[in-house]
């Protein structure tokens, strides 16, 4: 390996160093007249802290010794919130609610308790918040002044967005049962105070039948109700009449993601039926401001992925990213458009060497999939390709700058970004299609981009691997154990014993592998076909591991036995692992490495 890494003919390449270095995100904007807050990402520390500009500076909240990240369906989500006088917030380490005034340093325990808690919103004096109490779940609201507790819902399997109208009266959310998850079926309840200051009880406005979402229930300033469901085949806004849900004038696109996380906002009511929001054109996010007469203002500029968006009288906020600019925080005048870039935003290479994603939309199996193709930087006529799979299964990836993605083309490999049939992103039909296929349609538009981009000259399918992390780990040892289409792999703490995921992983997905795969009582015979461990025979090319030791989702005995298996056919492979790492790698020297490592072990595949 140390050969290979010394032999690059560039010593001033793009690193993997680099590249993770770039890797700083946002989430969770929140304004007030305090001032707009951010919660940051920086891979160096792999901590999470909060953010102010004010008055034309910018200040980090977040002392040493916190990480605010809530793990509430493990996934997390709402991590803060903002009160009249401070900052509430979840610590990482101990799951717990903290209050930080502006004009202090030192935050104080809220919550002083063995549950977790997610989706934090701050109404009249209380925290709003899901409460996770081992597999039990519900939504309480904690009173500011004293720390009281008080349960609002309780009941059902899973919540989320607990919402208060503007006048107090009444309190919205969004619910759903097992086995369902929540980009699936869900409710959206309301219950409204009673004349002696008690909640009344809850009657379900929306949903419940299997045959729509809804999330990010909004309010209006006069107290209208607001929603975005899948009813009409796009998560798209809807408004409550004295009828029901009626459809608000909308683009044909989905408006928000699959909510994997708690606490999204990509779209905002403004008044009489107005509303700012993301959604997808052609490939690209768009945020505009749609009218009610059904047009809409454009103020996506040169940018192609918006979220947690946030509004006051002067700004529309939004963490945003476009094809040269990583994620940035930005602030947009409502009156001109002009932007100010507020944290983040630079881009770890000049333009003229980033590739940039153009658009795919193909043929496979009996439909046809999405993504991204990113051309190698090398000019090689025909470079050897990476196919990047993502996680989820049920997520996305988008046509924004992601500097693993160019570390990739810098070295002379194309890439294939997918957005594989089951991923969010193109309406409910798209996303549903993974039913009961998950490692079979996934594998046939993996397989499917080679030969399509074969056939159009612009890469070299004899010199084409395939990578994944988690569910797309599982994607990629599926591919190369059942189809013969690439040279080699990584999977990153991939699944491959499905029916052993099952027996392991958290409430959240206890029942995701059955609407995926099926019944692993009785459907065993399908898991059996679609399990790599099973078949890891029938992989001829060479595979290398990723894997955190501490990983609770994917046990490292089911990386290692892959490795095994394969070692034992005596198949080139490698395997990595991390002593202090869980279900992700997420310190900056683990990733470089991994980066720099996978890389050099598709070399010395291509090499011979």
């Amino acid at each position: 390996m140390n050969e290979i890494l010394a032999s690059s003919p560039n010593p001033d390449l793009f690193s993997a160093a680099q590249a993770v270095a770039a890797g700083t995100d946002f989430a969770e904007l929140s304004v007030s007249p305090a001032g707009l807050f951010w919660n940051e990402y920086r891979p160096q520390d792999a901590a999470s802290r909060i953010w102010r500009w004010s008055n034309g500076a910018t200040t980090c909240l977040t002392p040493d010794g916190f990480s605010v990240r809530s793990r509430v369906y493990e996934y997390g989500g709402g991590s803060f919130c903002l009160t009249d006088e401070s900052l509430a917030f979840v610590n990482e380490a101990d799951q717990q609610i903290y209050l930080q005034p502006f004009d202090a340093h030192t935050p104080q325990a809220l919550t002083q308790s063995d549950k977790r808690y997610g989706d934090v919103r701050f109404a009249r004096g209380q925290i709003l918040a899901v409460e996770e109490d081992h597999d039990v779940h519900r939504l309480v609201a904690i009173d500011l002044a004293d720390g009281q507790r008080h349960v609002l819902a309780e009941g059902a399997d899973f919540y989320a967005a607990p919402t208060l109208s503007p006048d107090g009266n009444r309190l919205v959310w969004v619910e759903w049962w097992r086995p369902h998850q929540p980009w699936t079926s869900t409710r959206l309840l309301s219950v409204e105070r009673q004349p002696d200051a008690n909640w009344g009880r809850p009657h379900c406005l929306a949903g419940g039948l299997g045959l729509e979402a809804l999330q990010q229930p909004r309010f209006d300033a006069q107290g209208q109700l607001y929603c975005l469901t899948d009813r009409a085949g796009f998560w798209q806004p809807w408004v409550e009449t004295l009828e029901g849900f009626e459809a608000l004038p909308a683009a044909e696109s989905d408006h928000a993601p699959a909510p994997w996380q708690l606490g999204g906002s990509s779209w905002l009511p403004l008044n009489e039926g107005a509303y700012v929001a993301s959604w997808s054109q052609d490939g690209l996010g768009v945020l505009g401001v749609r009218l009610p007469d059904g047009s809409f203002e454009d103020f996506s500029g040169p940018y192609s992925r918006f979220r947690s968006l946030a509004l006051d009288d002067q700004y529309i906020y939004c963490i945003a990213a476009s094809a040269t600019s990583p994620s940035a925080v930005l602030a947009i005048s409502r009156a001109d458009k002009s932007v100010q870039v507020m944290a983040g935003g630079i881009a770890p290479l000049p333009a003229e060497r980033i590739s940039l994603p153009q658009t795919l939309r193909y043929p496979s199996g009996s439909g046809e999939a999405h993504g991204y193709f990113y051309p190698s930087m090398t000019g090689d006529e025909k470079p050897p390709l990476v196919v990047f799979i993502h996680g989820g299964p049920t997520s996305a990836c988008y046509p924004v700058l992601d500097p693993r993605i160019q570390f990739w083309t810098q070295r002379g490999f194309a890439v294939a970004d997918l957005n594989y049939r089951g991923s969010a992103g193109y309406g409910r039909a798209y996303r549903q299609a993974l039913f009961l296929e998950w490692g079979v349609v996934d594998v046939e538009d993996a397989c499917a981009v080679v030969d399509y981009l074969g056939n159009q000259g612009l890469i070299d399918p004899s010199k084409a691997f395939i990578r994944g992390g988690s569910a797309g780990g599982y994607t990629t040892l599926c591919a190369l154990a059942f189809k013969d289409v690439f040279r080699g792999g990584a999977s990153l703490y991939g699944v491959s014993d499905p029916l052993a995921l099952a027996k392991a992983t958290h409430k959240f997905e206890a029942d995701y592998l059955d609407w995926l795969i099926g019944d692993p009582d009785t459907e065993i015979a399908r898991y059996q076909e679609r399990t790599p461990l099973l078949h890891a025979n029938q992989i001829k090319v060479p595979v290398i591991f990723f894997q955190g030791e501490l990983d609770a989702v994917v046990v490292p005995a089911q990386t290692r036995d892959m490795l095994a298996a394969l070692l034992d056919n005596g198949i080139p492979a490698e395997g990595h692992f991390y002593p202090e790492e869980r279900h992700g790698l997420r310190k900056a020297s683990n990733q470089a490495h991994a980066l720099e490592t996978e890389w050099a072990f598709y070399r010395k595949v291509i090499d011979g």
